[in-house]
């Protein structure tokens, strides 16, 4: 393999995750309303806490999913292999659903784990923060579309997608955090 193949591995990995990553985002821009957890406690500590809302949660997910339908129809024309895709339609389209959902299932259960370890809201959780978003949407792809996740991400040299994937997420994690910070939309850069 050379080196333009493993520079079109990571790229594609990067392009079919999209819909995963913005939602996170997002969700911060979306924030603000009645917490999730309806400010109840569990063990002494909220179940989530005030930094996850419903209106944070539905308009994370719809902005996922937009960008998700939005790469559908750029790579549609283009794609007679399915490389650069998420399949046909509709199909693509819940894929893309998907991996928004599991994105913000697994950062709420990424606040879940902090509040059981009484850490607060922001405060610093390494590995966990970075990577919670990107948990939840692998598992849940894993789950409802397997021979997708395992083709796109897994499979012979796909592997290099995930990879860089699993790489990539920290430091774009931090970079989106530190923007978030000096724009005032997060009380913390992390």
């Amino acid at each position: 393999m050379d080196l333009m193949n493993v520079i079109v591995l990571i790229l594609a990995g990067f392009w079919l995750m999209l819909p995963a990553y913005l939602p996170n985002s997002a969700a911060v821009l979306f924030g603000g309303g009645t917490p999730i957890d309806f400010e109840k406690s569990w063990k002494g500590h909220r179940l989530l806490g005030d930094g996850k809302t419903w209106t944070g949660l539905i308009g994370g997910i719809a902005a996922g999913t937009a960008l998700g339908f939005v790469q559908i129809f750029i790579a549609l024309p283009f794609d007679d292999q399915n490389f650069w895709g998420f399949g046909v339609v509709p199909r693509a389209m819940e894929i893309v659903l998907v991996l928004a959902i599991g994105s913000l299932l697994g950062d709420l259960a990424g606040a879940f784990i902090k509040r059981r370890l009484g850490l607060e809201r922001g405060a610093k959780a390494p590995v966990l923060d970075q990577y919670n978003f990107i948990a939840g949407a692998v598992l849940l792809s894993l789950l409802v579309f397997p021979d997708w996740f395992i083709g796109a991400f897994i499979e012979g040299e796909h592997l290099i997608s995930l990879l860089a994937v699993l790489m990539i997420t920290p430091l774009l994690h931090r970079g989106v955090n530190i923007i978030g910070y000096k724009k005032g939309l997060k009380k913390v850069p992390w």
